[in-house]
């Protein structure tokens, strides 16, 4: 055997088991979600975790919880799988996940629809009323620069490393908000989380993501804000460790995502577009439909 074949084998093996150990954690992640999904469905946990949609159809907002645990399980099994093992990776990673997960539970449970969009919870909070939605809002900034500061990209001068903090900062918390964003027909906002497999350590979201999809597609449970927030901030994370250029513009497609949202109506762009929303409808039981 030559010497090259050595090398290149030698070569291949971190990203061998990198992928491994990427896969371990999505099996694990969707392990977990599907489980507790079926579990909930036999003891649904009365009225308070459930939410009349738009189509006038009673689901579940057990779906949440469920792929937080999911997230954060997956998490877990790469953290004990990866070598090098990162402490200060897995523990941004919880951090963003289970902070954003906790504001959102809040804002399903005792949310009012007082104020829509970030426009409206500033209106009114300058009229001296701090909404529910602002109340998740900061809940998701504070666990966002938390997670940032716990793991902080390798810039070289203090000042690459303050302008990195502010990056992944707005990245975990905007990523959060905007797949809230799309949780507004069955299996639509998994559906955005599972296109982020490419994103290097997204897997445990994703594979939480796809754990809840059948559930979500067939329209007994949704999400809701904890479940969208949660895995939005994960990825978020897992965004903040592509190069900073890439950052940039990730964090200006979401920027601009969520401001042109206060204007225009995702579902009727996507229904306007026959492969957005074939893809959209793809796998969903006629009759179900969550959201808002």
């Amino acid at each position: 055997m030559s010497h090259r074949t050595l090398s290149d084998r030698s070569s291949a093996a971190p990203v061998i088991r990198s992928v491994a150990t990427g896969l371990a954690a999505a099996a694990g992640a969707a392990g977990i979600s599907y489980g507790l999904g079926r579990f909930a469905r036999r003891h649904p946990g009365g009225d308070r975790w459930r939410r009349t949609n738009h189509a006038g159809v009673p689901v579940s907002l057990l779906e949440g919880p469920i792929a937080a645990a999911g997230a954060a399980a997956g998490v877990l099994v790469r953290a004990a799988l990866a070598t090098p093992r990162s402490a200060r990776r897995t523990a941004a990673e919880l951090v963003a996940i289970t902070g954003a997960a906790a504001v959102g539970v809040y804002d399903d449970r005792y949310g009012s629809a007082q104020a829509k969009g970030f426009r409206g919870h500033l209106r009114a909070l300058r009229g001296g009323v701090i909404t529910s939605g602002m109340i998740k809002i900061a809940g998701i900034g504070a666990a966002g620069l938390a997670a940032a500061l716990i793991d902080p990209a390798d810039a070289p001068t203090a000042a690459g490393r303050g302008l990195d903090v502010v990056i992944n900062t707005g990245l975990t918390a905007g990523t959060a908000n905007l797949i809230n964003l799309f949780d507004l027909r069955p299996g639509r906002a998994a559906k955005v989380i599972m296109m982020g497999a490419p994103v290097p350590g997204a897997a445990a979201v994703v594979g939480a993501a796809l754990g809840v999809l059948p559930a979500d597609l067939a329209g007994v449970s949704m999400l809701g804000d904890c479940g969208a927030n949660a895995l939005g901030a994960g990825l978020g994370v897992a965004a903040g460790r592509l190069p900073r250029a890439v950052r940039l513009v990730v964090l200006a497609g979401v920027a601009g995502l969520t401001l042109a949202s206060e204007q225009v109506s995702f579902s009727r762009v996507i229904e306007a577009n026959r492969w957005l929303a074939a893809l959209d409808e793809l796998g969903r039981h006629p009759g179900g439909g969550n959201g808002d």
